[in-house]
């Protein structure tokens, strides 16, 4: 399976899985399928429950026409990098940057999407409902092709966007979150912890991750060596204790605000 290297607030490079095609696939069929039952529901609800005339045309397309239009770009935007048919087959877009990608970057994603916009604007319009078909598959097409000579398997959006789509692990346990029981007794080494973000948290649990699952701590010294700069909190502990006991102090601090 391929991975891609993306690095994370602290100059580490953390592994990733980039998604395969036909898990790219089958969400974008999911995504499609729940916007043909918005765009029939609400055909059948306007032309048949409420009867609308000729004169409500405007009305009718604007609300069926630019929910379909942003679906994707608000989806990613509200769900961490996710539609509903990235979130069933488990995939998410992520920035090369780094962590989650930015409003700008997921608006020039949803921007070149554009062959997707005549189909949508033609179905709604019905006259053209096969020029529409036509347009998605040529779009579509275009969009295999690219991802099948980018190293990266992205899209002409990613490209532009420098995002990349990759998996999401499927199970998780209490192991695998930031979150881990501490006792009422507990006693906080390091308060100043609560300066960190929820992000640069996140990335010390995945630094940790990746060195056990590697049995390579050297990516635990450089987090722990960053941090301690940051928070300007020396401390003869071994990297990986020290990033552990970290994760502890948050978690105990975090819960009793």
């Amino acid at each position: 399976m391929a991975l891609i290297q993306i690095a994370t607030p602290f100059n580490i490079d953390i592994d990733f899985e980039i998604a395969e095609f036909h898990k790219r696939l089958l969400a974008y069929c999911i995504d499609f399928i729940i916007l043909l039952i918005y765009l029939y529901s609400l055909i059948y609800l306007y032309l048949g429950g409420f009867e609308l005339d000729e004169s409500a045309n405007g009305f009718i397309l604007i609300t069926i026409l630019i929910p379909m239009l942003f679906y994707t770009f608000v989806c990613e935007l509200l769900l961490n990098g996710q539609t509903i048919g990235k979130k069933v087959m488990q995939i998410r877009v992520v920035s090369l940057n780094g962590g989650e990608p930015t409003m700008a970057q997921y608006l020039l994603r949803w921007f070149l999407r554009f062959y997707e916009w005549g189909f949508i604007v033609m179905f709604l319009l019905w006259q053209n409902a096969i020029a529409g078909f036509m347009v998605l598959i040529l779009g579509g097409f275009t969009s295999i092709v690219i991802m099948a000579i980018t190293k990266k398997n992205q899209r002409l959006g990613d490209i532009a966007a420098d995002t990349v789509i990759v998996n999401t692990r499927s199970k998780l346990t209490v192991d695998d979150t930031i979150f881990m029981h501490v006792g009422l007794d507990y006693q906080v080494k390091f308060p100043e912890v609560l300066r960190l973000t929820d992000r640069d948290i996140n990335t010390i649990k995945s630094v940790l991750t990746q060195a056990k699952k590697n049995n390579n701590y050297d990516m635990c010294n450089k987090a722990a060596a960053k941090v301690q700069k940051v928070l300007k909190i020396p401390s003869d502990m071994y990297a990986n204790e020290f990033l552990e006991k970290l994760l502890e102090d948050y978690n105990y601090l975090a819960t009793r605000e």
